[in-house]
């Protein structure tokens, strides 16, 4: 056990943090549903009293006046419902904010409050590399630059999403969940900087103090992100659940869309994931057949912001490079000959000084397809990033540790019969939407983990046998904030052991205070613990807030009279409770799957 947790390194709390959080979760969870009360009166009651107050005026001479709604009462009701309602109350009044009583402006005014605390932290980590010479320290430091650089993005794009042309929506069901997601995300890059530092705990000389000038530089800007996140999720949501008209619109109700891919999936990209041989921008061949020997060389022939899909094609060969793609890179999809035949291979890991978070030997993360490299990995990222028939390997081996094969951060991303194989940490869904079909991953602790909103359909799960004295843990969940919309749905796959597994093996633990699992109707083999699960801690159970659930799987690992007894585990779910956790629902599949002609399947 303290072989596993000294390996990680990520996201450890003690007994007494644990116990600590407990008591202010029960605290928080009455304020805010005394708030959220309150709040629904207060609103529903200033809506009711406009329009009372209209049809007085139509019907008769003297008018009933409506009830007093003044700006600090609206905000005061707006910030009950956050983690942090007295910073969100002040930080917000401090700000011109006119005579406004509307939610949605208080919320862009939210934004606004957060945008600025992480301008100022964006370069905060620089100023503290140069102050240092321990270069451990420094690389953990630059993946701190990197996640604030992605939040202010994020962020960004937040805002942008906020401003509408005449007779547009002010804010519909996909552009809240646009909001959710990638405000969700803004906190996970937070989180990411002080995970990369905490896990240094594990090494000599480790630097507490920096750590802790860290957290505090960061604290603003945590809590200022989590109360937009809050007031989008559960003030905006409550206007848009009663039809209450936010200046005036009514919150529309798409429709759903039932099919084999995510909505968001454009039907032409669609196609393109299901066609045999779409027709490729550039071939990459090693043996000199195709237009570029390298993925870097391709990569630089692709145009900057275009609108129409950029495909490469990666013809069969083992790939060992480091490949950059800019901002500028737009709509990129690549695809090989098969995920035993194209393989994209690094080795980096943690043993050997590298930050769990750069170890990854290719990286599709963050927005706008722009991609990092870290000393030999490769490093994609953006929306809509679509890999298929590709396999990506990180082969440093069990003694090395953290050593990840892929991680992603692209939004709205697909990986269709990929293949991620590596031990520890794998596969690393950080952030965003994310939709792997037809996928093979094999490791043996963590190896899925992150707090991307992800899910995995008709994949093939395979832990393998770690090192002597380890245990196996398929995922590890690492959902920080009650509000986030993320967490792992796993439908449909199955879970079988590579090889001969003697270790003792667990779907998973919860990595963080709200960490969220969901195993549905899958095939699971004889290889699990009965108890299913184990705790981050040795002995301590994880808090209540967590969600871990299981849905009618089959297989001899599927009885769930074994599995443990936590306040946040459900060994079973209605058919309603499991379908929050489905494409359609949990990742708005059917907004952006359909272009992807990726099979899929939208509901339960």
């Amino acid at each position: 056990m303290d072989s596993i947790n000294s390996f990680k390194g990520y996201g450890k709390v003690d007994e007494a943090e644990q116990q600590a959080f407990r008591k202010k979760s029960r605290k928080r969870l009455i304020i805010i549903v005394v708030s959220s009360i309150v709040l629904l009166a207060v609103i529903i009651g200033a809506v009711i009293g406009v329009v009372v107050h209209k049809r007085n005026n139509k019907s008769s001479s003297d008018p009933v006046p409506p009830p007093e709604l003044t700006p600090a009462t609206s905000l005061k009701a707006v910030c009950s419902v956050t983690q942090y309602p007295a910073s969100c109350f002040s930080s917000i009044s401090a700000l011109e904010m006119g005579n406004t009583t509307d939610p949605e402006v208080l919320f862009k005014l939210s934004l606004r409050v957060a945008m600025n605390e992480l301008s100022k932290l964006k370069d905060y980590p620089d100023k503290l590399i140069q102050s240092i010479n321990d270069t451990t320290l420094q690389d953990a430091l630059k993946v701190c630059a990197t996640v604030f650089d992605d939040a202010v993005d994020r962020l960004n794009d937040s805002i942008s999403s906020m401003a509408v042309g005449e007779g547009e929506q002010i804010l519909s069901p996909a552009k809240m969940n646009d909001l959710k997601t990638w405000l969700s995300a803004t906190i996970t890059d937070q989180e990411t900087c002080l995970d990369a530092l905490q896990e240094l705990s594990t090494r000599k000389h480790f630097n507490q103090k920096i750590v802790d000038q860290v957290k505090t530089a960061m604290e603003n800007s945590t809590e200022f992100v989590s109360n937009s996140l809050a007031i989008v999720a559960k003030i905006l949501g409550l206007l848009s659940d009663f039809k209450i008209p936010i200046h005036r619109r009514l919150l529309g109700f798409e429709r759903s869309h039932v099919s084999e891919f995510p909505q968001w999936v454009r039907l032409g990209d669609r196609r393109l994931l299901q066609e045999s041989n779409p027709t490729p921008n550039v071939t990459v061949a090693k043996d000199g057949t195709g237009d570029c020997r390298t993925l870097r060389e391709a990569v630089g022939k692709i145009p900057k912001k275009s609108e129409s899909r950029f495909i490469i094609h990666v013809k069969e060969g083992a790939y060992v490079e480091n490949v950059i793609l800019d901002k500028s890179k737009w709509n990129v999809m690549i695809y090989g000959e098969g995920k035993d035949k194209t393989i994209v291979s690094g080795s980096l890991n943690f043993v050997d000084g590298t930050p769990t978070f750069s170890t990854a030997t290719f990286v599709s993360s963050l927005v706008e397809l722009i991609a990092v490299v870290f000393r030999s990995e490769i490093a994609v990222a953006g929306k809509g990033f679509f890999a298929r028939d590709m396999k990506f390997i990180n082969t440093a081996g069990a003694e090395k540790h953290q050593a990840v094969a892929f991680r992603s951060g692209s939004d709205m991303s697909v990986f269709y019969r990929c293949a991620f194989d590596a031990f520890q940490d794998t596969l690393y869904a950080h952030s965003n939407r994310q939709f792997y079909r037809e996928c093979d991953i094999t490791g043996t602790i963590d190896f899925i983990f992150g707090n991307a909103a992800v899910v995995f359909q008709n994949c093939n799960i395979q832990p393998r046998q770690p090192l002597t004295n380890q245990f196996n843990t398929i995922t590890a969940q690492g959902k920080k904030d009650p509000n986030q919309n993320t967490g792992i749905s796993i439908q449909k796959c199955k879970f079988s052991a590579l090889g001969n597994v003697t270790a003792p093996t667990y779907l998973g633990r919860p990595w963080k205070d709200y960490s969220t699992t969901v195993i549905m109707q899958s095939d699971i083999g004889s290889f699990l613990k009965p108890s299913g699960w184990i705790s981050w801690v040795s002995g301590v159970d994880p808090p209540a807030t967590i969600f871990y659930a299981e849905y009618q799987n089959t297989g001899p690992g599927a009885n769930v009279d074994g599995r443990v007894t936590w306040d946040g585990y459900k060994p079973a779910l209605t058919v309603d409770e499991a379908g929050k956790f489905a494409v359609d629902s949990f990742i708005q599949g059917t907004e952006w799957l359909l272009s992807t002609s990726v099979t899929f399947q939208s509901a339960l």
